[in-house]
């Protein structure tokens, strides 16, 4: 299934924090996420756009194997960041990447590309 990819958890790629909600705490079907790189807002969009609900990710992910407390699914990228369809998107070495998820809270880092 594409929408479920190995990709999504590459090694040196997996930024969580600064908490992690547990689903009970908030209502997930129409939650704001907004990318910015610098200052540039690069995609806002809403839970309520992805191809599944968050209780249809859960029901595909536990299909084959058990989830257990604290098992962390990643949605990926939406398809307008895609380095491929636009290379001036690809990131780099020293950008400051930041998401905000409506009501969680914000994440922010900086690409290190290692040599």
């Amino acid at each position: 299934d594409e929408a479920i990819s190995p990709c999504e958890s590459l090694a040196t790629c997996l930024p969580l924090g600064p908490s992690i909600t547990p689903a009970w705490a908030i209502d997930s079907s129409n939650l704001i996420i907004t990318t910015k790189v610098g200052a540039k807002i690069v995609s806002e969009f809403s839970t309520e756009d992805l191809e599944a609900t968050i209780p249809e990710l859960i029901a595909l992910s536990s299909k084959d194997k058990t989830l257990m407390p604290g098992t962390v699914i990643l949605t990926g990228t939406p398809d307008d960041l895609d380095c491929e369809k636009d290379p001036a998107f690809c990131l780099k070495d020293g950008d400051k990447v930041e998401v905000a998820i409506e009501g969680i809270g914000k994440l922010s880092n900086h690409v290190c590309v290692r040599s």
